[in-house]
């Protein structure tokens, strides 16, 4: 079973760490966050709003890098390249 979020997989959650461009108050965190946490697999997101370091931890069978990306992306903000 996950230790974190409890699924029953014996597969191991992970965690990326990306720096996101725009964000600029605590509201556009708020709309990452919850874009992020619709997407299945991932079951926590932490965003440092002076910085945009977004810490994401995720199932990697049922979501992957690049669907993070995307979902990032189709919301209006871009991953800074670090």
């Amino acid at each position: 079973m996950c230790k974190d979020c409890h699924c029953g997989s014996s597969v191991m959650n992970k965690q990326i760490t990306v720096h996101v461009e725009g964000i600029k108050a605590s509201s556009d965190a708020k709309i990452i966050e919850k874009a992020l946490l619709e997407l299945p697999g991932i079951f926590r997101v932490h965003i440092h709003t002076h910085d945009g370091q977004t810490k994401i931890d995720y199932h990697p069978t049922l979501v992957s890098n690049d669907e993070i990306t995307k979902k990032i992306e189709v919301i209006g903000y871009k991953l800074k390249a670090v």
